[in-house]
């Protein structure tokens, strides 16, 4: 078996004119959409960036248990599965986060790595003193505050296209098939940091999507409410769609080394997200602190497979989710899933419709459970987004960037084992909480916002503009994401914390 699994960031779903967008001209992702597999009700699981990695490493929902963190001693991980099988894992990759606290553990699955460095907030290049004055009469002011500072660094660095982390991402992967391509059995993992902010793309891209924009480079926005100019929140999105383009065409250049080498007839290959990315749709920028709207939960995934490549060009109807990848990856090995994995192999699905499941939950830790039945989606957070009764588990105590602090650790406790730890307890830890008590979405500073329990048609009101009010739909749904709960074997505090009854089988 052979395996490209190209993996983007922030990819929205609808920046793809495969998938009805009409922002952006990605014609190479709708080149590759007549290839393969589509999936239409594809969700993300936990989010953000690290903990959807590791629903992706382990095929099962880490969210109910855990914020930002690594791979644990009793993860299963798929490279790592395959490569005790026999076959060998590469990864290619400019996300910086693999290399910080909180995410240290995963690129060591693989066999081999490529680290391209620079991208975003990469702590690269050492600047004693930066032209601080340069920086400020460049950048749009809310680009200039500390904890993006390595970004503008990093800029000063990246001079031509071939610089930009995108392009030698491909320029790497088009290497290793070279050498490997017709080799056995083996694992690529491409994994871009692009589109994910800053929107940051060479000329030649930017130009093709002109804005009334004259202010300084706006190409980050904060996280938060919009509170910026008509022709400031266009800038933005045009940056955006300069980077979706430029990920299309370096996208394409793999594809062409596929006709090249005719890869079609013995690799397949893989295209998806790890979660999406508000540009001021619901009036919000980003993620992370806000309801999970669909922009952000509902992700392109595009597969093909050469034993399936007469379902080329259509598109799947059923609930995805994406711990599925895990277990569909060792299905196309020939290697057993652990009983740890709840997801659902998508093999079937790639020869003809199939339902795999009822429902998927997703969401952040300590925010809202969130639930789809593919037509519906229920957002629901508890009645305090205090952090009382809640507790983070796990035997690797990073975060975001940083180890557990000693004051964070000074009160834990050992928990008995879960029914995914292998018979290892966990440390019980209390989350990171605002200075008033309420759960903290980010590092302690930012708390999670506009916490109201809504429930949309998608079908009817795909923009989830309108919530509806549906007792008894509600509590249809209310039933499921308690069998999900179980299912996952959530702490019993969560289900007192949501209102779900956690006591039924």
């Amino acid at each position: 078996m052979r395996l490209v699994f190209v993996l983007f960031d922030s990819l929205n779903r609808l920046a793809l004119e495969h998938y009805g967008g009409k922002h952006v001209r990605t014609p190479n992702f709708t080149r590759f959409a007549k290839r393969a597999v589509s999936f239409n009700r594809h969700y993300v699981g936990s989010l953000p960036c690290m903990p959807a990695r590791r629903d992706l490493h382990t095929g099962r929902i880490n969210f109910l248990h855990r914020s930002w963190g690594p791979l644990e001693p009793f993860d299963n991980s798929f490279p790592q599965l395959l490569s005790e099988s026999g076959a060998y894992t590469h990864i290619i990759t400019d996300h910086s986060h693999y290399f910080h606290d909180g995410g240290a553990t995963y690129h060591n699955r693989y066999d081999s790595w490529e680290l391209v460095r620079g991208q975003a907030n990469d702590h690269w290049k050492g600047v004693v003193e930066p032209p601080l004055e340069e920086f400020a009469a460049t950048y749009h002011p809310s680009q200039l505050r500390p904890f993006i500072h390595s970004d503008r660094i990093n800029r000063l660095y990246v001079k031509e296209e071939k610089d930009f982390a995108c392009p030698q991402i491909f320029d790497l992967a088009s290497h290793f098939l070279d050498v490997n391509g017709r080799a056995k059995n083996w694992l690529l993992q491409i994994e871009c940091f692009d589109p994910h902010e800053p929107f940051y793309a060479p000329p030649r891209f930017r130009d093709a999507y002109p804005t009334a924009y004259g202010g300084p480079v706006f190409d980050w926005p904060m996280y938060g409410k919009v509170k910026e100019s008509r022709d400031e929140i266009d800038e933005v999105r045009a940056n955006y769609a300069a980077l979706v383009a430029m990920c299309d065409e370096y996208f394409g250049r793999l594809l062409d080394q596929f006709d090249r080498m005719d890869l079609w007839r013995d690799t397949a290959l893989v295209v998806t997200t790890d979660h999406g990315f508000l540009l001021g749709e619901h009036d919000w920028w980003g993620k992370n602190l806000m309801p999970v709207y669909d922009e952000l939960a509902r992700i392109p995934l595009m597969i093909y497979h050469p034993d399936y490549a007469s379902s080329g060009g259509s598109m799947r109807e059923a609930l995805t989710q994406a711990t599925d990848i895990m277990p569909t990856f060792l299905d196309w090995f020939g290697v057993e899933a652990p009983k740890e994995v709840t997801g659902t192999s998508l093999t079937p699905l790639l020869a003809a419709e199939e339902k795999i499941r009822n429902s998927a939950i997703y969401g952040y830790f300590g925010a809202a459970c969130n639930i789809t039945d593919g037509r519906y989606t229920y957002l629901r957070y508890p009645e305090s987004m205090s952090a009382e009764g809640l507790h983070e588990y796990t035997l690797m105590p990073t975060r975001f960037g940083r180890l557990f602090s000693i004051k964070e650790l000074v009160d834990a406790t050992l928990a008995p084992p879960f029914d995914f730890t292998k018979g290892l307890s966990v440390l019980k830890v209390s989350p990171q909480m605002m200075a008033d008590g309420r759960v903290s979405a980010m590092d302690g500073v930012v708390a999670f916002e506009d916490a109201k329990t809504r429930l949309f048609d998608i079908e009817r009101d795909p923009s989830q503009s309108t919530p509806l009010a549906d007792s008894e739909l509600e509590n249809r749904l209310c039933g499921e994401m308690a069998r999900q709960l179980r299912l996952h074997d959530a702490p019993p505090s969560l289900f007192t914390r949501l209102g779900l009854d956690g006591g039924l089988a």
